[in-house]
């Protein structure tokens, strides 16, 4: 566990453990939750789809593809325990795919209205 009060920045960094230097991380969807057994039904996304959710969110410069690095303000869900579980999923890519997922950027998905 990691302590912090609310408000105030978490700074996270992700590494790819893997001696390619072709390979690099993509930060796709980070979400939050007030257990550690449910991300669906009360979970609150900080990232989703490569999209900023959260206005506190802001990725940091890294000078190796391997490692990502973010921060946002702790925060805590309202009448519930003090604790936030974080769930990340991360995508690796080849450096230099330009159509690989990780040079996508933000991918907006937008639902689609149902005909009767």
């Amino acid at each position: 566990p990691y302590h912090v009060s609310i408000n105030q920045n978490l700074y996270l960094e992700a590494s790819l453990h893997n001696s390619d230097p072709s390979l690099e991380l993509f930060l796709d969807t980070c979400v939050a939750s007030p257990t550690h057994q449910n991300f669906t039904t009360r979970s609150y996304a900080i990232i989703q789809n490569g999209c900023a959710k959260d206005p506190t969110y802001s990725s940091y410069y890294s000078p190796y593809r391997h490692k990502l690095r973010f921060k946002f303000n702790a925060f805590q869900f309202v009448r519930s325990n003090p604790e936030v579980y974080l769930q990340c999923e991360l995508v690796v890519c080849r450096a230099f795919d330009y159509s690989s997922r990780c040079h996508q950027g933000c991918v907006q998905r937008y639902k689609r209205e149902a005909n009767s």
